[in-house]
């Protein structure tokens, strides 16, 4: 990368709200600890091109993932946009932009060694070091993402991975991705599964075991866990369900009101991922590949959401 600044850049003296946030994010991402996970991975080929830089490559992965950038996407904005060339640290007079083969080929070397999940790792240790995630107590929910339905594809068929479920009045065909945050809305424990799957199905997964409050909405109501919560000293924080034989009690309506001031803080990275960064509908075919784009979206996530206190 070229760390001479282009005419561009030295003429444009106006921060905008993008550059802000890019340098926001460039100072909290632990490039470092990042480029030691990918290093053994990324030797220099025999043949063919040589690598780009990978520390170029690393950041481009994620303005793909904040910018909601396909490979040819991304190419273009790079060429596009300034506020790109300065985070990448590219001058088009003297640098070669990757192109949209090489950014797929390396998503590719993410995926195939399930990076995207060492590095949500990484990020969740960081945090904890640093007092920013809570274990006293834990919260699960589940989101669905939209698949596309239609069978005007090359295989004539939908995603076999995928499946329907109904919400209220409302089918949706898709997948689900349950999460586990501390009580303040940062994600430690990252699940996908089809959308058919019920919610509760999973919710083991989603604690780490340390808990001494669990907090969910009615789906998560299980007698038997709330037997053992109990033996175990930990408080049930689980939303009472009523039934139309059985409604729920004036105090059974409190406590629910009660618990949703703190069950709400598990809608805060929902949030960011579907309104800030557009993930709304699946980008692969399958499970696995939405899974570590769903680690890779929460990472930044949680990072995004303590930046004040990263930066202090």
């Amino acid at each position: 990368m070229s760390q001479q600044a282009s005419f561009l850049a030295i003429a444009h003296q106006k921060k905008l709200r993008c550059e802000k946030f890019l340098s926001e994010m460039d100072r909290i991402m632990p490039w470092e600890k990042f480029m030691e996970r990918i290093l053994p991975h990324y030797a220099e080929k025999e043949v063919g091109r040589k690598r780009k830089e990978l520390l170029m490559m690393l950041r481009i992965y994620f303005l793909q993932k904040w910018y909601d950038l396909s490979d040819p996407g991304m190419e273009d904005a790079i060429y596009d946009r300034n506020s790109f060339q300065k985070f990448l640290g590219i001058d088009l007079l003297s640098d070669a932009v990757p192109d949209e083969t090489t950014i797929c080929k390396f998503r590719h070397l993410l995926e195939h060694h399930r990076l995207q999940e060492e590095f949500f790792a990484i990020v969740r240790d960081l945090l904890a070091i640093k007092g920013l995630l809570l274990t006293q107590g834990t919260i699960m929910d589940a989101t669905i993402i939209a698949a596309p339905s239609s069978t005007k594809n090359k295989n004539g068929k939908r995603d076999p991975a995928m499946s329907s479920t109904k919400k209220g009045n409302q089918w949706y065909f898709g997948m689900k991705a349950h999460v586990g945050t501390d009580t303040k809305g940062i994600v430690h424990s990252l699940e996908a599964t089809a959308a058919k799957v019920h919610d509760a199905a999973v919710a083991a997964e989603l604690c780490h075991g340390r808990e001494q409050a669990k907090f969910g909405d009615k789906a998560y109501g299980n007698k038997e866990d709330k037997k053992r919560a109990r033996q175990d000293g930990v408080f049930y924080g689980i939303a009472d369900k009523g039934t139309r034989h059985h409604p729920l009690s004036a105090s059974q309506k409190k406590r629910n009101r009660k618990l949703s001031s703190v069950r709400s803080f598990v809608e805060h990275p929902f949030q960011v991922i579907k309104c800030q960064w557009k993930f709304r509908k699946v980008r692969y075919r399958g499970i696995e590949k939405n899974e570590l784009h769903l680690f890779a979206l929460f990472l930044c996530c949680n990072l995004y959401r303590v930046r004040r206190q990263m930066s202090a």
